[in-house]
């Protein structure tokens, strides 16, 4: 239980840290930045509420909840990987893209670890 709550929040925090980076160089004027913090706090705060479900659910060893925690985290994943792409096409946002590489890989092994967690557990009279 202990390594799937880790793992999500490992993730959790690697989301964090790369909207933190993107709205260090903001590409226009509809982006998150400092200037606007506001909206950097917002990014943030809906990040952290869509990772409530993970983080919840990994407190739970049923295998129904297992399956629905992993299928949660496969969106996670591919969020992640949508973002590698966008960090290489503007300048100075290769950072965000270390950072999404850094989260797809922590994300699946925590798919992997959430699926394969065994909770056949013997049940003594």
């Amino acid at each position: 239980m202990f390594k799937r709550f880790f793992m999500v929040f490992v993730t959790l925090i690697l989301a964090v840290v790369a909207v933190l980076l993107a709205a260090k160089h903001p590409t226009g004027p509809n982006t998150i930045s400092y200037d606007e913090p506001i909206g950097l706090w917002l990014s943030i705060g809906m990040i952290v509420i869509l990772f409530l479900p993970p983080l919840i659910l990994s407190l739970f060893t049923s295998r129904v909840v297992r399956v629905v925690s992993a299928v949660y985290q496969a969106f996670i994943v591919i969020s992640f990987l949508g973002v590698i792409p966008i960090g290489f096409l503007f300048s100075n946002q290769v950072g965000v893209s270390v950072i999404a590489v850094l989260g797809s890989l922590v994300s699946i092994a925590s798919v992997v670890v959430t699926l394969r967690t065994n909770s056949n557990k013997e049940v003594h009279i």
